[in-house]
């Protein structure tokens, strides 16, 4: 993650800050929950690439969209 980081404008950084808790309070789960399941399925990446088309949406579609990411990233492994 911190390459992204190091390299992301404020609105990129913003967003996915905003997705970690839109996902956490979604799932239910601890902030390091959330970025555990990030890290392990490169989510960080996806949420930045995808920055143009996700930040667009409602936050029921980004949930539901990262969960989709997760799930092809489980089916590939």
């Amino acid at each position: 993650m911190e390459k992204y980081i190091k390299n992301t404008v404020p609105n990129e950084l913003c967003f996915i800050s905003y997705c970690v808790e839109i996902y956490k309070q979604a799932k239910n789960m601890k902030g390091s929950d959330v970025s555990a399941l990030f890290h392990k399925y490169n989510v960080w990446k996806y949420i930045y690439d995808c920055y143009g088309a996700l930040h667009t949406t409602g936050s029921e579609y980004t949930v539901e969209d990262i969960d989709l990411y997760i799930a092809n990233r489980t089916a590939a492994l």
